[in-house]
């Protein structure tokens, strides 16, 4: 069953490459007490997550957090090897903070998987933005088309603030 607005995100860990190894966060560590700008990508370096959708919180961060963003998280279908790399490569860092879903079990959690083995991606994350307050889902913009990010993108969620 795919969350909905006025559902409470699920406990689910996820991972990103620390000082001293991998770290592990779990969604609720990340939303408790907090209003959060969470987004979902397929995949890093792929073309669209990689020249418009993370760009696009990377651009208008400030403006986001300006409307009483405490963060934005981008969350993605790899590990936190290739987590660690992306965010370096894209300068996302400060901006947004990037966790690996490796397993796809957030992704699952929430029902927005995608099957993209036809591409040989295996299972992926839907493309989709949220406003999350407390650990609850205000606002939900999934995009129709995995290779656009119009209804998911920064410009949707400062709207949507």
């Amino acid at each position: 069953m795919t969350i909905k607005v006025g559902d409470k995100l699920p406990n689910v860990t996820l991972r990103r490459l620390g000082d001293g190894g991998i770290d592990e966060i779990s969604t609720d560590s990340l939303t408790a007490g907090k209003k959060i700008v969470l987004f979902a990508v397929p995949g890093a370096f792929t073309p669209t997550c990689s020249e418009q959708h993370l760009p696009g919180f990377m651009q208008h961060a400030d403006a986001i957090k300006a409307k009483g963003v405490d963060s934005i998280a981008c969350i993605t279908v790899n590990d936190p090897f290739v987590v660690s790399e992306w965010t370096k490569v894209t300068g996302a860092g400060g901006k947004v903070d990037i966790y690996a879903d490796g397993n796809a079990e957030f992704t699952k959690a929430v029902g927005l998987e995608l099957d993209a083995s036809g591409f040989g991606l295996g299972t992926r994350s839907q493309r989709y933005a949220m406003i999350v307050d407390d650990g609850v889902v205000k606002t939900l913009l999934v995009e129709d088309v995995p290779t656009q990010a119009e209804a998911s993108g920064a410009n949707a969620i400062l709207a949507a603030l």
